[in-house]
């Protein structure tokens, strides 16, 4: 018996010693692991902090050493798989579930990204993660909760225009036009560099509409470089016929059809701007571009029809109007009307 004890304590103090070794071997490794992160020897330091795990698995400050060399490697998917690990060994660490909200919310895993920024908000933390929830919810179709956050993260930093921006897009996601563009100037108010901002609030003025302050988003997205796209073009071409500054207007059509030579729509607004602008002759000669491109298109030769009667030819623009409603019936409502 006596030899049973001795053995049982022999044992147990070669276990408390091999632990020990292995508990100054992790912390070696972990310390030059550190040393190494802080030089910017990132892969040496990764090698460093594994040796560390191995040596005494699972502790906490090792893995979230391990999780910040995958960071500045780029490696993110590898550095939230450590901070997961970490947040088991230390389940109310909030540096590492912060870490993990925002990993997530890079990651563009939104249930995570809210999940752990909650979890914040349960330990009462200080730190703000309410964007954090917003976005995610706003990525997930979630508009009346992303509302609600954003309401919550304007107050935890009134000067983050991203903000604002968010709750803007999710007033667009609901069609409410008139607060999406209320939350688009604001957040513009606070960061007036966002060239790509200033067209999205010209789009909404012009959804409004609101087509004066459309164009002034629209000339300010522009100084500011936003792209002449076609699409930016056409958009604020549109905005001027719409306020009734037609030369304006066919000046952006026109820049927009030396890059989109015979597109029909197109052709068409040209004639319709010249149209509205009283200049039927011309009017004429775009519609008759349309009919070029599509004989069996009744609709500008309708046009047509109506342009002769507005420039005094009754009888002729009479009789090109019926025989558009000849090819298509449709058009006899607009008979009676000056344009279409």
């Amino acid at each position: 018996m006596r030899k049973n004890l001795l053995l049982i304590v022999a044992l147990s103090s070669a276990g408390l010693s091999a632990n020990s070794q292995s508990a100054d071997s992790s912390n070696f490794y972990f310390q030059k692991g550190s040393e190494l992160q802080a030089a910017r020897k990132f892969r040496e330091a990764e090698k460093s902090f594994i040796k560390a795990d191995e040596f005494q698995p699972n502790q906490a400050n090792v893995l979230k050493g391990l999780a910040a060399s995958y960071l500045s490697q780029n490696r993110y998917s590898e550095a939230k798989a450590q901070l997961i690990k970490a947040d088991v060994a230390a389940p109310e660490n909030q540096e590492v579930i912060f870490q993990l909200a925002e990993l997530s919310l890079s990651l563009r895993q939104w249930a995570d990204a809210v999940k752990y920024s909650q979890k914040l908000q349960q330990l009462k933390s200080v730190k703000a993660v309410s964007f954090i929830i917003a976005k995610s919810f706003y990525e997930q179709d979630n508009f009346g909760e992303a509302l609600k956050y954003c309401e919550k993260a304007f107050k935890e930093d009134p000067t983050r225009a991203d903000v604002p921006y968010i709750a803007g897009r999710c007033f667009i996601e609901m069609s409410n036009y008139k607060r999406a563009a209320g939350c688009f100037e604001q957040a513009l108010a606070i960061d007036s560099s966002r060239a790509n901002w200033m067209y999205e609030a010209g789009l909404t003025y012009y959804a409004v509409p609101d087509d004066k302050k459309a164009i002034y988003w629209f000339e300010r997205a522009g100084a500011k470089g936003h792209p002449r796209s076609n699409d930016y073009l056409e958009n604020l071409g549109n905005a001027h016929m719409n306020a009734g500054n037609f030369d304006k207007g066919l000046e952006f059509y026109k820049e927009v059809l030396v890059k989109k030579p015979g597109d029909q729509e197109l052709i068409y607004n040209i004639a319709d701007a010249y149209y509205r602008n009283g200049k039927y002759k011309e009017a004429i000669e775009y519609w008759d571009q349309v009919l070029t491109i599509d004989k069996t298109n009744a609709r500008p030769l309708y046009m047509i029809g109506m342009a002769y009667q507005k420039a005094g030819e009754t009888s002729k623009g009479t009789q090109l109007c019926d025989r558009a409603i000849a090819m298509d019936p449709s058009l006899k409502s607009l008979k009676t009307e000056k344009k279409m």
